[in-house]
């Protein structure tokens, strides 16, 4: 599944024929960077390989003033399948991704237990500070979104909210951690 070739034949659908310019002006437009994977840089870079592909194609070039010629790009029926796959997919499927922090977690240096509670609390801070960040930039772009976009960035919060409840959770945890190390660090 890919964020990117899914707005890229989503925009060619209902926008028509683009080049990469107009494409970066249209993701700019609607802030995708703002709420999704996509670098707004990646766009020229996508649209070379979905043109390898055979999910769009160049349908004419264009030069404006002194800018350099510039390919516009069409969806072709390969990109509309791919299209349809993509959308169900994405509505479809799940995706969490593993955190490197539990595999540190569950392999802890057994001579460093007494730092584990200063790491934890710092990590609960960033991750507090990363949710104050997040819910005042969701506000200042609020008025650039769409109602279905602003669940969507929602979304984001709501994912946040749920990693500090863990971690103040896992903060309470931290004797019975710590005596289990301890305990296995004697065998």
């Amino acid at each position: 599944m890919s964020s990117i070739r899914l707005y890229i034949l989503d925009a060619l659908v209902v926008e028509g024929p683009m080049h990469g310019h107009q494409l970066r002006l249209l993701a700019e437009k609607e802030h995708v960077q703002e709420w999704t994977d996509i670098s707004v840089g990646a766009l020229y870079g996508a649209l070379k390989r979905m043109a390898a592909e055979g999910l769009i194609e160049e349908v004419r070039a264009e030069r404006e003033g002194a800018y350099p010629e510039r390919q516009v790009y069409a969806i072709t029926d390969a990109g509309r399948v791919s299209l349809a796959v993509e959308k169900r997919d994405a509505l479809r499927e799940i995706v969490v991704r593993p955190d490197p922090f539990d595999l540190a977690l569950s392999r802890l240096d057994r001579d460093r237990l007494d730092d584990l509670g200063d790491l934890l609390s710092a990590r609960i801070s960033h991750l507090k500070a990363l949710l104050e960040d997040t819910v005042a930039h969701n506000t200042s772009i609020d008025k650039y979104l769409t109602f279905t976009e602003k669940i969507v960035v929602r979304h984001k919060t709501e994912r946040l909210r749920a990693e500090v409840a863990w971690h103040e959770q896992l903060f309470t945890q931290l004797p019975e951690i710590i005596a289990d190390e301890s305990a296995r660090k004697e065998h």
